[in-house]
């Protein structure tokens, strides 16, 4: 981003950050004037106990609630609708989103969709949803997507098989309680993706043609938190240290991608998602270290600072080695984390296919945003490349 060029910024009005804050969820409720919630979350988390740990708060402060429960991986239309339902089946005056990024979004989407007509694809960005619903109220169990604190959401449409981003000050939550101890029953496999989704987060806000010096600020300090604590977070669970650090990167992330938006990791990730039904932030992993090396040439100074915060190269050496040692160590973390390729997970090579999801790709907007902008041919190539 140009110096001088305006950088605009929306995040919750609320937040808190730590160990515990979820307990603080009635009081939140409070400060805000708002009495009556509907608890979008999964099956999951109620036998993990989670929404529990939430309802016996509110319980134990006199506050009714409700709870939707049928959130599914990558929320779909249906989903929404069936949100949608459930939240005009009483007097709700707020939605709280407790889970990982499906039920937050899916909160997000019932919210706005409450007060804005129509099928949620007709706000597909790049429209701006900016009417408000109910106030959202989020509580992140994983330490990944960042959703929480970002102006985003992603639905999948059933009729059309493709996955879309929605934004705007509507999908802005109006409070975030952050609570890393909902983490530790989290096993290797989503504690990896979730991490390595923010791990993406923070290095395409950071390379970002929309990059400016405040998402730079919250990027640099995700990378290394990430980097330096994932591996600790998968081999032991109950490392509060590696957990805690996790989930302060992923809010860190959310922030800086929020509003420098993401690029073509996250383009190509979704078409993934959508027709595959591979969980987004183990696609992310599938094509991180593949898209950097498409994209390491265009913007050199950017990328090699990426690996000097995360210790991956030193302030010796060169940018073009810096840039190297990047893709080098983002592969071997991909190998630590066990990340398989789509052909491993049964998922055959389908040329046609690419061209669809390439399109579907360039259609969101994001690749738009990287370094290097890709033609439809380009992510063809890339996606032949990480099967």
């Amino acid at each position: 981003m140009l110096s001088g060029a305006i950088g605009r910024v929306q995040s919750p009005r609320v937040i808190r950050i730590g160990g515990g804050v979820a307990l603080e969820v009635a009081d939140v409720l409070e400060q805000l004037g708002l009495s009556k919630p509907l608890i979008v979350t999964d099956k999951n988390l109620i036998i993990l106990g989670h929404v529990a740990t939430v309802t016996d708060v509110l319980d134990s402060a006199g506050v009714a609630w409700g709870v939707f429960e049928d959130v599914v991986e990558d929320p779909t239309d249906t989903c929404v609708d069936a949100g949608l339902n459930a939240f005009g089946q009483s007097d709700y005056d707020c939605v709280i989103g407790l889970g990982g990024g499906s039920p937050m979004d899916t909160a997000k989407a019932i919210s706005f969709m409450s007060v804005n007509a129509g099928h949620v694809r007709e706000y597909k960005a790049p429209y701006q949803i900016d009417r408000c619903g109910p106030p959202v109220i989020l509580i992140p169990t994983t330490g990944g997507t960042g959703s929480e604190l970002t102006r985003w959401c992603v639905i999948t449409d059933t009729e059309r098989t493709e996955k879309y981003n929605l934004s705007g000050l509507a999908c802005v939550a109006t409070a975030a309680l952050i609570d890393w101890t909902f983490t530790t029953t989290k096993p290797w496999r989503i504690t990896a993706d979730t991490a390595v989704d923010s791990l993406t987060h923070a290095m395409e806000a950071y390379v970002s043609r929309r990059a400016f010096a405040y998402t730079d600020a919250f990027a640099l300090s995700a990378m290394p938190l990430i980097s330096e604590h994932v591996r600790s977070a998968c081999h032991d669970p109950e490392n509060a240290i590696a957990r805690e650090a996790l989930m302060l990167a992923a809010s860190q992330a959310g922030m800086a991608f929020s509003n420098a938006s993401v690029a073509l990791v996250h383009g190509m990730s979704r078409p993934i998602g959508a027709h595959f039904h591979v969980a987004h932030g183990l696609s992310n992993a599938m094509l991180l270290p593949a898209v950097t090396a498409f994209s390491v040439n265009d913007a050199p100074e950017r990328y090699a600072t990426c690996a000097r915060v995360m210790c991956w190269a030193s302030e010796r050496d060169s940018d073009e080695m810096a840039c190297a040692r990047l893709v080098e160590e983002l592969t071997r973390l991909n190998d630590d984390l066990k990340v398989p390729c789509p052909s491993e997970l049964g998922h055959a090579k389908d040329d046609a296919m690419f061209s669809v999801m390439a399109e579907q790709a360039l259609a969101s907007g994001s690749p738009q945003n990287n370094p290097r902008i890709p033609s439809a041919a380009e992510i063809v190539q890339l996606y032949q490349q990480i099967w």
